[in-house]
């Protein structure tokens, strides 16, 4: 994909939620987000890998969008920012990553939020709009997320945007200089539930 690409205004897909829009981060979003980013650090970076020195300069946000461009373009995965509907402020952001073709046919959804905009209603929103984008545009049959136990706000927006508890994985991912256990949650689309036992296939 070309630099102007990425960068043109109305590149790459946007999904309206209910009190939410999500759209593909764009060169002209650096300061917004590098200064959510940063006013959050100390409330993130516990639940996040370990920020890399130069994690919120601009060069920094070159590479990111570009990432995002070629995982797009790959169709590996979509990242998107979230923004409060009303008045187009930034409160997070949220990707569905790892997408899988094939006999899978799945993906994972990862997210977050700007310490001021927590527990207003934005990420769940956020979760569900991308969970009719991921079964319905992208025609996937299941999603999967994966929370540190401890994390209780992200255990309950996850069974409330419909995602069933499935297990615990140890020591799962790096977070914050170290492997932490993680709760695994996964939810399967409706339609292809259906289909699968209009056809008699066990999901």
């Amino acid at each position: 994909m070309a630099l102007l690409d990425w960068i043109a205004p109305e590149s790459g897909p946007r999904i309206e939620g209910e009190i939410v829009r999500l759209r593909t981060p764009r060169a002209a979003d650096y300061m917004e987000w590098r200064d959510l980013r940063d006013r959050s650090r100390d409330f993130l970076q516990p639940w996040e890998p370990i920020w890399p020195a130069d994690d919120l300069t601009r060069a920094a946000y070159r590479r990111r969008l570009a990432a995002y461009a070629r995982d797009r373009e790959t169709g590996s995965a979509y990242p998107f920012f979230v923004f409060r509907a009303e008045d187009d402020v930034l409160t997070g952001g949220i990707t569905l990553s790892n997408v899988r073709r094939g006999v899978a046919q799945m993906g994972s959804v990862g997210y977050w939020s700007g310490r001021p905009f927590t527990r207003r209603g934005y990420t769940l929103a956020a979760v569900r709009a991308l969970v009719d984008y991921a079964f319905g545009t992208l025609n996937l049959h299941r999603l999967e997320a994966a929370c540190i136990p401890s994390n209780d706000p992200s255990r309950r927006l996850l069974l409330q945007a419909g995602f069933a508890e499935e297990g615990m994985a140890q020591a799962y991912l790096k977070i914050n200089g170290v492997w932490r256990d993680h709760v695994l949650f996964g939810l399967v689309s409706p339609l292809k539930r259906r289909e699968g036992l209009d056809e008699g296939v066990s999901v």
